[in-house]
């Protein structure tokens, strides 16, 4: 070897130690879960929706500040509790005209109604990371049932919070005409597509 690099091969060594214990830290969908309650870490959990503008195209929108808990246990999958609930003023489509509308009485009226709420009602796993998970879905001051396709994404201690993290993914399809919300339906489109993605820390 080089006699430069040797004499820097110890500092590139040292250098590389916390790389290495922050990438360990990190998540993976191989890590044990442990059962207990966890928290939803609201910075890094977002529900987002998508609905055909006037056959044109799709437009998106987001809304973040998710609280609510889970419990859950992996031995027994069908015992899992979810309890969400979403902000409507938070709504965000990065257009204040139409955070506006959708905000407004005539849309999903945030001063009437100012929380979209999800409650697990079954979970079944569907694969190693898969489950279907059913539930009732509160819009607008309606609640219908609704499913969801979730995937598991990892866990692990976080190693900036050094919180034990686990994270979620999650696919549905509504109709916003079951909760009332029929403006312009079918001109702009009655079904709303969910993505939803969530962290959850655990607690105690």
């Amino acid at each position: 070897m080089h006699p430069t690099k040797l004499m820097f091969a110890p500092l590139f060594a040292a250098a590389l130690v916390p790389t290495i214990a922050l990438a360990q830290m990190g998540g993976s969908p191989n890590t044990p879960v442990p059962a207990g309650t966890y928290k939803v870490e609201s910075h890094h959990t977002l529900a987002a929706f998508s609905i055909n503008h006037m056959g044109f195209n799709d437009f998106f929108g987001v809304i973040p500040s998710a609280t609510g808990t889970l419990t859950l246990d992996p031995a027994n999958p069908a015992a899992d509790a979810l309890d969400i609930s979403l902000p409507v003023a938070a709504i965000s489509t990065t257009n204040s005209v139409l955070d506006g509308e959708l905000k407004d009485p005539t849309w999903l009226d945030a001063a009437k109604y100012p929380e979209i709420h999800f409650t697990a009602t079954k979970v079944t796993q569907t694969g190693a990371h898969t489950a279907h998970i059913d539930g009732n879905l509160t819009l607008h001051g309606v609640t219908r049932p609704i499913a969801l396709e979730a995937t598991f994404g990892g866990a692990g201690v976080n190693p900036l919070s050094k919180a034990f993290t686990i994270g979620f993914g999650a696919t549905g399809v509504i109709k916003r005409s079951d909760f009332g919300v029929t403006k312009y339906v079918p001109l702009i489109s009655d079904e709303v597509k969910l993505t939803i993605t969530a962290a959850f820390e655990k607690q105690g």
